[in-house]
């Protein structure tokens, strides 16, 4: 029998969690779908993707970033779920600024 890898609610609130240690991050949001779980922020009806965990295992991630042109970008980044989310924040901290 074949594991589902969809997201779970409890990914949601993990990150979420982890989220709130960080001074600054208030404005971001997580939404889950399917494999994914998306890191945004803007209003609920125009969303402003900042960056994405694509779920590859049961305890695997993989890294996506919104790229110049819309369209989702992976990054050969993969690890656990909470390593991926401290990676965007101490490596690819510009992607979660605030945009208006």
């Amino acid at each position: 029998m074949v594991r589902s890898l969809a997201v779970e609610e409890g990914h949601v609130d993990e990150v979420v969690e982890y989220l709130a240690e960080y001074e600054g991050l208030g404005h971001l949001r997580a939404r889950r779908r399917a494999d994914l779980l998306t890191l945004e922020s803007g209003a609920t009806s125009a969303p402003v993707p900042h960056a994405r965990f694509r779920r590859v295992g049961v305890h695997r991630w993989q890294l996506e970033m919104p790229g110049h042109t819309g369209r989702w970008q992976r990054t050969p980044i993969r690890a656990q779920l909470t390593e991926l989310v401290d990676a965007v924040i101490t490596q690819f901290g510009w992607m979660l600024t605030p945009i208006p």
